[in-house]
């Protein structure tokens, strides 16, 4: 330690900690509020972007299932069957993606990660300085 140090009194140094440790918590809340900031608006935007990929998708989905239903019955399956299979089929296709939609919205994607290390490592500091 040197001299500077070994002149300040025990108040002193307490009151510095407090207002040293009120700093960090300052700034780790401003990181956290700006760190779900920036997830808000990635789920946002990427619900925005499922939204207008599914009705886009929908729309030309529709005409082809016509299409290929329109063709199996062609081929000599019957309408109904033909409706039958197809209708199975994109019911499958939809759970699928319905399913890794979900995956990719988790919860667990949209956590503050970084704010979360750094409270780690600011309370191993805190502790190290109280010793």
């Amino acid at each position: 330690m040197s001299n500077g140090q070994d002149s300040r009194s025990l108040a002193t140094l307490v009151s510095d900690l407090a207002q040293q440790v009120t700093t960090l918590l300052q700034t780790e809340a401003m990181l956290l509020r700006t760190e779900m900031s920036e997830k808000a608006s990635k789920a946002g935007a990427g619900a925005v972007e499922i939204l207008g990929g599914a009705i886009c998708l929908l729309a030309g989905l529709i005409i082809l299932l016509q299409a290929l239903v329109i063709a199996l019955a062609k081929a000599g399956l019957g309408a109904g069957w033909s409706s039958l299979l197809v209708g199975l089929v994109v019911a499958v296709l939809g759970v699928i993606l319905l399913r890794s939609g979900t995956a990719t919205m988790a919860p667990s994607e949209l956590t503050p990660d970084r704010t979360q290390d750094q409270l780690k490592r600011d309370a191993r500091v805190i502790k190290e300085q109280i010793r």
